[in-house]
């Protein structure tokens, strides 16, 4: 199958993008491989060697390339994820960050690949848009004492 996103981000790794792309498809119920292309005969790679890989999860297509160290990833740029439920806010932090990953403010952390991730709970934004103004400080206050989101918290912020 290939990529049908006119658009789609592309992910840098150094030289571990099919590992990378595994441990995402295996933590998204949804998560699947859509196209590997490898480097031919006479290219700039070992023939036969993974070059890219596009792959979606949670609906969204994106593209990993073995790139090689030349560049890291930074949290300027994040994959972000709207959660439904606790559970799922708990499966998506507790797997995108162990095995090196580690935690961040807010809902952010990085994986062990170096990806910044934001696990947020879909009706935060909801929240923040309140017309009342004491309502979002407090949870806004919360907020920014978490890690990982607990949505229980932040509703009892949220109603006062």
């Amino acid at each position: 199958m290939k990529a049908k996103q006119k658009m789609m981000p592309c992910l840098w790794f150094d030289m571990c993008a099919e590992e990378a792309v595994n441990h995402y498809i295996s933590i998204f119920k949804d998560g699947e491989i859509l196209d590997v292309i490898t480097h031919a005969e006479g290219g700039l790679g070992r023939a036969g060697a993974v070059l890219s890989l596009s792959f979606k999860v949670n609906g969204q297509e994106l593209l990993a390339l073995n790139g090689g160290p030349m560049y890291q990833f930074n949290p300027a740029v994040s994959l972000f994820v709207n959660c439904g439920s606790q559970d799922e806010v708990d499966h998506l932090w507790d797997r995108l960050s162990a095995d090196g990953g580690a935690p961040g403010q807010c809902g952010w952390l990085k994986d062990k690949y170096g990806v910044s991730w934001q696990i947020v709970p879909a009706h935060l934004a909801n929240m923040m848009q309140d017309k009342d103004p004491a309502r979002v400080g407090r949870v806004m206050k919360e907020l920014f004492q978490m890690t990982k989101i607990d949505i229980a918290t932040l509703n009892r912020a949220y109603d006062g």
